[in-house]
């Protein structure tokens, strides 16, 4: 398959287990490479020449040193190969791929090399929500060196990111920064008030009076003289903003904006001599921003010179875990259309769209009107190919794992906006193995099994985890059919 594709002629002398010809590299009369064990299936780093600076574990017949993965070690491999550090990507069109066990990365790069061979997406490798590591027991660091790991065993020298998803607050951001990610997607949700949109003239007038003005550097009096006196031109048409308008996005957007601000000038003093991407989320919210809204957010970043690369929206119909989208496309193309134009006017910022896995009706829509200024997010996609994988191979697991799944659903379900009705998913006991596999592919028992992931990996990743280890090319192969599927609407 394409993750295990050799394009180089080097090779080195290994007895015990295979070498990973992509990631063969001589560099300072060293030679680096990933190779697997045949006794036991477990990945290492081998090392031929100086293996200075690393926590070797012993030495093979072959004059091989054999160093574990660790974190050290991976820090110690950055330190040589310099296109495995993440970078930022700036506004290049670019696709977040998370991985919430750590295997899935090579299968990820073998997508992008079959259906992107040019380049025109640039990859976010290590991404993972603080909510995330919290539910799998995962560290930033620990992503991010996972991520390392899988480009090196790729062989990928293109650039890639690393994603400090759905931050929510300053304490949140100090792991990331020490790890060294790359892209910070900043989520003010918590501070977005949803009553805005049904509120009466008196209560956003309440509303407004107590935003932190200090924060937002102006006064409601300005900002109304702003906002009131012209209107402004995007392409093919023209935004408004009467009062009741203004005030309702102050209301309802102008302590997340703040808030962006608290954390983006956070940001920026813990990460003095690095660069970094920066995105404001407020997709996990009740209500679709509106095209004025969308304006009055990018124009107050602006203003306050926060420096956002993308901006992650609430559109219209439903964007849920694990399916595709649910509402009326030809509504949601009429308003993607103003929501990209509003976009160019300001041309400093793409779009992002979260929860953007098997969101098959849309891509071609989203990558026609947002001409390559779009970033996608997915996450537990990967994770429900995983499981995929299992239920056609070891299909006790993956009953195990199912029913484990249906019992927390109401628990793990509490964080999510779903559809899942828990009635449609069968118990493991009423289906043949042979049956199990289709499950991946039925609306509510791929959300079940999705929202359950933190219990699942708590109580089987054990087991899950070394069973992928012995079968990483059925997994690759699974993720990376799946991803072009993904990734092909958008190159250009």
């Amino acid at each position: 398959m394409s993750a295990l594709s050799n394009s180089a002629d080097a090779s080195v002398p290994f007895s015990e287990g295979e070498v990973f010809p992509p990631s063969i590299v001589q560099k300072d009369s060293a030679t680096y490479f990933m190779a697997r064990l045949a006794s036991n299936g477990n990945l290492l780093l081998g090392l031929r020449g100086s293996a200075e600076g690393f926590n070797v574990a012993n030495r093979d017949s072959n004059g091989n040193f054999l160093s574990p993965l660790t974190p050290a070690n991976a820090a110690a491999l950055r330190k040589r190969l310099p296109w495995l550090n993440p970078v930022p990507l700036g506004l290049k069109a670019s696709f977040g791929f998370g991985d919430r066990i750590g295997l899935a990365t090579p299968g990820h790069i073998a997508a992008l090399r079959s259906a992107d061979p040019q380049g025109q997406l640039a990859p976010i490798l290590a991404q993972q929500s603080v909510r995330e590591n919290t539910r799998t027991g995962r560290t930033p660091q620990q992503v991010l060196d996972d991520a390392t790991w899988a480009v090196f065993l790729s062989g990928w020298r293109k650039p890639w990111g690393a994603d400090a998803d759905h931050v929510k607050e300053v304490s949140d951001l100090g792991d990331f920064v020490q790890a060294g990610y790359t892209f910070y997607t900043i989520d003010p949700s918590d501070h977005v008030d949803n009553r805005a949109d049904a509120a009466t003239i008196p209560e956003l007038q309440a509303a407004v009076a107590n935003l932190p003005w200090a924060l937002l550097e102006t006064k409601l009096s300005d900002t109304q003289a702003f906002y009131s006196r012209q209107s402004f031109r995007a392409d093919g048409f023209t935004l408004a903003f009467n009062n009741e308008i203004l005030l309702r996005a102050l209301a309802k957007y102008g302590a997340a904006i703040a808030h962006t601000r608290t954390l983006a000038l956070a940001l920026g003093a813990a990460s003095v001599g690095q660069s970094f991407d920066l995105e404001m989320s407020v997709d996990e919210t009740d209500t679709p921003t509106s095209l004025q809204e969308h304006f009055f957010i990018a124009n107050e970043l602006t203003r306050l010179s926060v420096p956002v690369n993308s901006l992650a929206l609430r559109f219209v119909g439903k964007f849920q875990k694990g399916v595709d989208y649910i509402g009326n496309l030809a509504a949601f193309e009429k308003e993607f259309v103003r929501h990209a134009a509003i976009m160019s006017h300001f041309g400093s910022y793409k779009l992002s769209i979260h929860t953007g896995s098997d969101k098959f009706s849309l891509y071609q829509i989203i990558a026609r009107h947002a001409a390559g200024r779009v970033h996608v997010k997915t996450a537990g996609t990967s994770y429900l190919e995983a499981l995929r994988v299992l239920a056609r191979h070891e299909p006790a697991l993956f009953r195990e794992i199912l029913d484990l799944a249906r019992g927390r659903f109401e628990v793990d379900r509490k964080t999510y906006f779903l559809d899942a009705n828990l009635a449609r998913v069968p118990a493991a006991s009423t289906l043949a193995d042979a049956d199990l596999p289709s499950l991946l592919d039925q609306f509510d028992a791929r959300q079940v099994l999705h929202v359950a992931f933190g219990s699942v990996l708590s109580s089987f990743g054990d087991r899950l985890h070394p069973w992928l280890e012995q079968h990483l090319e059925q997994y690759w192969a699974a993720l990376e059919s799946h991803f072009i599927r993904h990734v092909s609407p958008f190159v250009r």
